[in-house]
């Protein structure tokens, strides 16, 4: 289940399949603002709810557990697939892909897996989960929880399969983001520059207690 929210005009528009963070979250039929700001930008936004997702029940939220990337990545690029397929004004063949938190994570995969996008963002991005424990303020459990045994994590880690990417790709990132720390984006970036990708990097500086203590 899903939407797509269209620009002005009869298009074809350019699609950019938007992947939301959690993974226990949703979209919802809810006024979103991102959603609007690329639309007004003229792209065609694409969005949904794969296996994962809240709002349809606790089997339904937990079904990607110790399996990340491959139910829900084939959730998304389906709905991408039969939104292009059946909405008026999509434009198949100019297709973009982003995602923050676990949509940068999704992203992350996709984009090692596929390569039928024109460009991807990796956006505060949760990119390699063994890393994540004792680093994030999210709790040295989740990672565990969510993904299983060291094995499967790595197993689970898009920051390890930067070198079959080839999407040009660009990584943002807050400076102070202690839920997906910034080491992160930096270690994904330069991995992706290593392997020979086209890849930038957007980094917003933080503001610290003493900043606003200043002020």
């Amino acid at each position: 289940h899903g939407w797509v929210v269209s620009p002005d005009g009869e298009g074809p528009h350019p699609a950019l399949l938007l992947i939301h963070g959690g993974p226990f979250a949703q979209y919802t039929s809810a006024f979103f603002d991102e959603a609007q700001v690329y639309a007004e930008a003229g792209y065609a936004v694409v969005l949904c709810n794969p296996r994962g997702s809240a709002g349809y029940g606790r089997d339904h939220g937990r079904a990607i557990r110790t399996n990340f990337g491959n139910l829900d990545s084939a959730d998304v690029l389906a709905f991408l697939d039969h939104a292009i397929a059946t909405v008026p004004g999509l434009d198949g063949a100019r297709v973009g892909i982003m995602g923050g938190s676990y949509g940068g994570y999704l992203t992350a995969w996709i984009i090692a897996h596929e390569h039928r996008f024109a460009g991807a963002i990796v956006e505060r991005g949760y990119l390699d989960p063994a890393s994540f424990v004792g680093a994030s303020d999210i709790g040295w459990f989740f990672p565990a929880q969510y993904n299983g045994s060291k094995e499967q994590m790595d197993a689970q880690s898009p920051m390890l399969l930067t070198d079959r990417v080839t999407t040009p790709t660009l990584v943002i990132h807050s400076e102070l983001d202690l839920r997906c720390p910034l080491s992160q984006a930096l270690r994904y970036y330069t991995q992706l520059k290593q392997d020979g990708v086209a890849a930038e990097l957007l980094v917003f500086p933080g503001v610290t207690w003493a900043d606003i203590a200043a002020d």
